[in-house]
């Protein structure tokens, strides 16, 4: 009678003890997975800042090189004026690379490092009003390389399945290019 009981109560013993590991495996896995969404969001957002603002920076840049009569942008905007925006949206891009900084991988800080210096390459364009029409083509194809290599290394991190976008190659395809003998 004694052994009974004892084998129920250890069948009961063996059953809490396997219920108490299940649940606290499944909780578990539940919290990682939680975690590791939490960060993919968290990454998806730096990114997506990081990459809006220095989109900022090369449109004020640009619009700064059409006041300037560089070919392929409108929208002209003085020097005066945009590069005192520049200098704002450069305090926005300094503020989210931090985050950068925080959230990513070494491939993707140094991609997103090569994009910024990049388009502080062709900032000199501006800021020094420079009027060198193939060294702002260069610099501006530079810029867009830079580009899609920081999408490359982020859609990577991210686990974004699939080719990487199209080429930002500048100018546009349909764009006439430039003759230096004009």
């Amino acid at each position: 009678m004694f052994v009974d009981q004892l084998a129920t109560l250890l069948a009961v013993a063996v059953g809490a003890a396997g219920s108490y590991a299940t649940t606290t495996l499944t909780d578990r896995t539940r919290w990682r997975r939680e975690k590791s969404d939490r960060w993919h969001e968290k990454k998806f957002d730096v990114y997506a800042r990081y990459g809006n603002t220095l989109k900022e920076q090369i449109w004020i840049t640009q619009r700064i090189g059409a006041a300037l009569g560089y070919a392929h942008v409108v929208d002209p905007l003085s020097p005066a004026d945009g590069l005192e925006l520049l200098a704002a949206a450069e305090s926005r891009r300094a503020a989210v690379w931090e985050s950068v900084l925080l959230v990513g991988d070494v491939e993707t800080i140094t991609a997103a490092r090569s994009w910024h210096e990049a388009i502080w390459t062709l900032e000199l364009h501006v800021r020094e009003q420079r009027h060198d029409a193939q060294g702002w083509i260069r610099d501006s194809q530079r810029v867009s390389q830079r580009r899609d290599a920081f999408y490359v290394c982020a859609r990577r991190e991210l686990g974004v399945a699939g080719p990487p976008p199209p080429s930002g190659n500048w100018p546009r395809h349909w764009q006439p290019q430039d003759d230096p003998a004009s």
